[in-house]
């Protein structure tokens, strides 16, 4: 279990993030088509995977964004945006805000949260995902993990960029 907070009120996930230097749990997501994305689909490639609760809350709508335009830049590498919005609702989103670098991916009938310790098991968020970033190399491995610590906060994109120079 990890504490967080959640503006500036203690909250836990179910578990730690998988460590640096294991392979990435598998997992099957839901892209906006209904389909299911698991990890093996992305073979070969490195991965961004950008974990938050929701699209409807202004620093999870900003960190798809800022990873959409940081995605034009990356060879080899799809940023995955994953939390437990309805595709649908992922779609319209990417719609309206003119995002085409990234892909959304949904939680919602996955077991997902749990196997990368990010579900958020009590307050007011129960349920949704933690906010972190993951980057999996092209054989896998988790190379770089960071669970933020205060969930209205932003991730620190430059040091997960890094990891992909």
């Amino acid at each position: 279990m990890a504490k967080i907070t959640l503006k500036g009120n203690e909250i836990n996930t179910i578990d730690n993030l998988p460590a640096v230097g294991l392979l990435a749990p598998d997992f099957v997501l839901t892209a906006n088509d209904l389909s299911d994305k698991t990890l093996s689909d992305y073979r070969g490639k490195r991965l961004v995977l950008n974990i938050f609760p929701s699209l409807d809350t202004s620093v999870c709508a900003a960190s798809v964004r800022r990873f959409n335009v940081e995605a034009s830049k990356l060879d080899n590498t799809k940023i995955l945006c994953i939390s437990a919005d309805l595709p649908f609702a992922q779609a319209r989103f990417c719609g309206a805000e003119g995002i085409e670098n990234v892909e959304t991916l949904s939680s919602f009938r996955s077991d997902f949260a749990e196997k990368y310790g990010v579900k958020i098991i009590d307050g007011p968020m129960m349920g949704l995902s933690a906010r972190a970033v993951l980057v999996v190399n092209e054989n896998g491995h988790i190379i770089y993990q960071e669970l933020v610590p205060e969930i209205v906060q932003e991730p620190d994109y430059e040091k997960a960029l890094d990891m992909l120079k």
